[in-house]
Formats: structure tokens, sequence, C-alpha cells
């Protein structure tokens, strides 16, 4: 059995954490799914909303969360099979796939980080960037950095590797170094976009603006639930109900500002900061159907693959087929 469109609305997969302070009083007779994530991850203010609400047994679902310090521990943990699900990219899951490991994925957030200057930097344009230095989180082969380089050098002739000072780090010690002055730019994460933009800070260009530029016709998730082919198969109304309560989390805290400020403790934030957490996570709600995002995700794949080589893909130029979860296209 598929799933509508109509259904499938604002997609994501309903979990509750047990990590934030909220009791794991699952239902025993309904299906458990464990679940692992990043802890503090911005992924935990959907479960807390799902778990507050009761989405997940209202959808029939019994959602355990487990809690990692690392994207590799959780990657680890799934090849292993100790996990029936947690959040990665596509590029990750093709890869898998591409070596013989049959994960795929639900679309989850198409919230994407920016190069983020001061609201009075004289920085207008890519161009303006050559010779600056630059703060880059996420290494060498993120994505994000990986698609601006390609947009600069598409539109510019700019290679910004070559033509700037870049500096790699960790997201939060980037985002002190852009508020002290050190950096005239930076590329972080979405979140600490966001808190930057309370702090003063503007768009310079964002890896969506990038993604566009370089093919892609409209937003592409960044993130997307990944678990086993067979699982989901096998199980199909566990994993389509497990969908339906992240899309009713999606949904409530898309049109719900007191929400927010119950979730405000957990989102680490109040003011203007919470606000524009608040506006850049209802902006990263995916909303176009799977197939669409699934074309614009393998023509950037083949752009990436081009930037970032084998080291970024592994030895597939092209994403593999099933990446994105079938059932979800019916």
């Amino acid at each position: 059995m598929g799933i509508s469109r109509r259904e499938f609305g604002s997609l994501g997969l309903g979990l509750v954490a047990t990590s934030i302070g909220l009791p794991a009083f699952g239902a025993p007779d309904l299906p458990k799914i464990k679940v692992g994530v990043l802890k503090f991850g911005t992924v935990s203010w959907e479960l807390n909303t799902i778990k507050h609400h009761g989405l997940d047994q209202k959808n029939g679902v019994d959602v355990e969360v487990l809690d990692f310090a690392g994207e590799d521990a959780t990657n680890v943990a799934m090849l292993a099979g100790d996990l029936d699900v947690i959040v990665s990219d596509w590029l990750w899951v093709s890869r898998q796939r591409s070596e013989g490991e049959a994960l795929t994925l639900a679309p989850y957030s198409t919230a994407v980080g920016a190069l983020m200057v001061k609201n009075d930097s004289s920085l207008r344009q890519l161009p303006d960037l050559a010779g600056k230095k630059i703060g880059v989180a996420g290494g060498p082969l993120d994505k994000s950095w990986l698609l601006i380089q390609g947009l600069a050098q598409q539109d510019h002739t700019l290679d910004l590797a070559k033509e700037a000072e870049i500096v790699y780090g960790a997201p939060p010690l980037l985002a002190e170094k852009a508020l002290s002055g050190e950096l005239d730019a930076v590329l972080n994460f979405w979140h600490f976009c966001a808190r930057l933009e309370a702090e003063g800070f503007r768009r310079l260009v964002g890896a969506d603006d990038a993604a566009r530029g370089l093919g892609a016709s409209g937003p592409v998730s960044a993130l997307g639930y990944v678990f086993r082919e067979e699982w989901a198969d096998q199980n199909q109304d566990v994993a389509l109900n497990f969908i339906r309560a992240s899309s009713e989390a999606k949904a409530l805290l898309a049109g719900s500002d007191p929400e927010w400020q119950r979730l405000a403790p957990l989102v680490r934030a109040e003011g203007r900061a919470l606000e524009v957490l608040r506006d850049r996570y209802r902006e990263g709600i995916p909303q176009r159907p799977v197939a669409e995002e699934e074309q614009d995700a393998a023509k950037l794949y083949e752009v990436l693959a081009t930037l970032g080589g084998e080291k970024l893909v592994g030895k597939a130029r092209r994403m593999a087929p099933g990446t994105y979860w079938a059932a979800l296209k019916a």
C-alpha cells in the first residue's frame, strides 16, 4: 500500500526521544521502531512535539529513540542492524546502495546552510569573497560547500578554495569567530545560520541557491529518515504510519507559534532567535512530490560527484536507483 500525495503532505517521520526528559510510555501492543539520532540535534524538536501530543501512538507506532554523540556512530549502528531508522543524507544512502547495503530514505527537511556575513558587510556577491577569510563547517567535502564552490566556478569562474582563505572548524566555534569579526564570511549549518541572523547577519548565498543554480528545479531535502528497504517493504504500514506521525508534528510546528514557545527550553533560544529558528524550520518542511525531489537529487548527485570525486561518492557516478523509498512515489 502506497501513500498518496495528500496523505504525504509535509513529509517527516514521527519519533519520540527518551533523552529529552520525556518518559517512554510506549504501548506494548504497538509495533516498536528503534530510531538513532544525534543528541541535542534539531530533530529532537519534532520528536518532542510527537511525544508531547502522543502522535506516535495515535498513528499506531511505539517509537524508541536512542541518542548518539555523532553521525558516524548512528551510521555504524544502522549498518550493524541495531536500529530501524536514522537521519542522514541521500548521498550517503546512495553510496551505501552502490556498495551493497539496501538502504532507502524518506525526505525530512530541505533546510540548508548559507554563507553568512554581517549586515553592514560590503560583501554582496560571490566574487567579493576573493581574498577573504571564510569559515566552513563540515569540512572540505561538505555538500553545501561543494555546491557553492560549483556555483562560483560556473557563474564567475571563481575557485573559492584557492582564491579565498578557508578555515574549517566545528559549527559552534565558527559561529563564535564570525560574531567576533575574525571571519569575513561563514558557511554553517542552517540552525547556526538562523542564530547568526538573529545577531545581525544576513545570507550572502545559500546552498539552496547554489542547488538551483546548478540545475535543481526546487528545494531538495538535505536530510532524510533512512531505513533498510527490506524492513520498510515488509512493514509498510508501520513505516507509513511513522511518516504520518511526523507529518502531523510538522503541520503543528508550521501553524502554531505557542508550540514553539513550549519548545523554547529545548531549542535553547528565545525572542528574536527563537522566531528566526522557527521560521527557517518552517521553510525547510518538504512540500514537493517525492518523485520530483528524487529527479533533482539525481542531478545534484552528478554535480557533486564531479566536485567531490570518489572521496565523496565512491565509485558510482550516478545516484543509485531506490535511494528514495518507492512506496512514497506510488
